[in-house]
């Protein structure tokens, strides 16, 4: 990787993490659930993103900066597998299995959308 390529990946990431954190606590305060929302919401928009990004064949550049970057930062699968383990650890068994299985469904879903577009 270039250095121009680590410095975009850097720029989308230092919105990508912003946007995520701003994202799931405005979400988990409007829902009031235990359920995690805010991360579902954000693995399912970078999923799409990331999807549009690689579908419109995006130079090098772009891909670094929304792809790798911002797509990076705004998802994150050690929080779904964090929240899922403590929906399990609270006995809400149903949740943490639509939690792992609508994330990736959806996720996938949402991808390929985006290629598709």
């Amino acid at each position: 990787m270039t250095v121009t390529a680590g410095l975009l990946v850097v720029l989308g990431a230092a919105v990508g993490a912003p946007a995520r954190y701003l994202t799931d606590r405005w979400l988990q305060s409007t829902h009031g659930t235990g359920f995690p929302w805010g991360t579902f919401t954000v693995n399912i928009v970078a999923s799409f993103v990331l999807g549009l990004v690689l579908g419109l064949g995006a130079s090098p550049a772009v891909t670094a900066l929304v792809g790798t970057g911002f797509c990076g930062a705004l998802s994150t699968w050690s929080t779904l597998g964090y929240e899922t383990v403590r929906l399990a650890e609270q006995g809400a068994w149903s949740s943490a299995v639509f939690n792992v299985v609508a994330s990736v469904l959806a996720g996938l879903g949402a991808a390929g959308l985006g290629l598709a577009l």
